[in-house]
């Protein structure tokens, strides 16, 4: 999550510069407390999020697998493997757009904000616009309804699809690439190195409209300043240079490394575990 804060404090917040400046201005401003902002309602949701997602991918993938060669434990097919990823994120998206939508909404409210006259006015010091999570998505909803909560759902469209993509197609090849011959299922270091190295792909690639799904979900907190997603990219662009699109991309890639490992070394031992029942089971 200290990751997880910085990287919307780069990509959303106003004069932060780079990655240890960021991090030495929230640790002065906001004490320990400040990389922990927003934690609760990523963190209760993860695990709904994740299993959706993985959830959605397998099965699509079993399903193509099923309808093309008659057997759904077949190896999947490159074109499989993408569109299975292609739904995964469109699910992603649904699930994942309210979620860091309240996130960065309760990370960038103690940030200073443009005015009308391009100044930036710093927000009061104990009176924070949301309560907590329940108290920002009720927020939110009351005042911007559904359009609200979805807010930046086009970018994160733009973001999980092809990043899905890149996720999970490098997954497949490297795993494959990496496991011996004649083994039925990879190994856990083969699963851990492939998964890390498709994070880091993945994450690397989507920061640019990351970048963008961060602002267009900061920006409503005191004011609206962005019309849509060409507008977030044309004003980004005058005002900061092409560099604004990368802003994060270090903590993206360090972080999506161990992250992704984790997730796939979790997933690929879930399938075995519930394989290995199957067998057991069966009369």
């Amino acid at each position: 999550h200290f990751m997880n804060v910085l990287q919307t404090r780069l990509q959303a917040g106003q004069g932060y510069g780079n990655t240890l400046n960021c991090v030495l201005t929230v640790y002065r401003n906001e004490s320990v407390a400040g990389f922990f902002k927003g934690m609760s309602f990523p963190l209760a949701s993860i695990a709904v999020y994740s299993s959706v997602v993985f959830g959605v991918f397998s099965n699509t993938q079993r399903l193509l697998s099923q309808l093309r060669h008659g057997d759904a434990s077949h190896a999947p097919a490159l074109a499989d493997v993408a569109l299975a990823s292609m739904v995964a994120g469109f699910v992603s998206v649904g699930i994942g757009t309210p979620v860091d939508l309240v996130k960065i909404r309760l990370q960038m409210q103690t940030q200073p904000y443009i005015t009308a006259n391009n100044k930036l006015k710093p927000t009061v010091p104990g009176f924070p616009m949301y309560r907590g999570p329940i108290h920002c998505f009720r927020t939110v909803l009351q005042k911007e309804g559904i359009a609200g909560i979805y807010r930046g759902m086009g970018a994160m469209l733009l973001r999980d699809v092809p990043g899905y993509c890149l996720y999970f197609i490098p997954y497949t090849f490297f795993c494959g690439w990496i496991t011996p011959d004649g083994c039925i299922s990879p190994n856990p270091s083969s699963v851990w190195l492939a998964g890390g190295v498709a994070g880091l792909i993945s994450w690397g690639t989507a920061t640019p409209m990351d970048v963008v799904k961060s602002r267009l979900q900061a920006d409503g907190v005191y004011l609206n300043k962005y019309k849509g997603i060409l507008d977030c990219i044309l004003q980004s662009y005058q005002n900061e240079g092409l560099k604004v699109f990368f802003r994060g991309i270090t903590i993206n890639a360090v972080r999506g490394f161990p992250m992704s490992s984790a997730m796939f070394l979790g997933y690929e031992l879930s399938l075995k575990a519930m394989k290995r029942d199957q067998t057991e089971t069966k009369p």
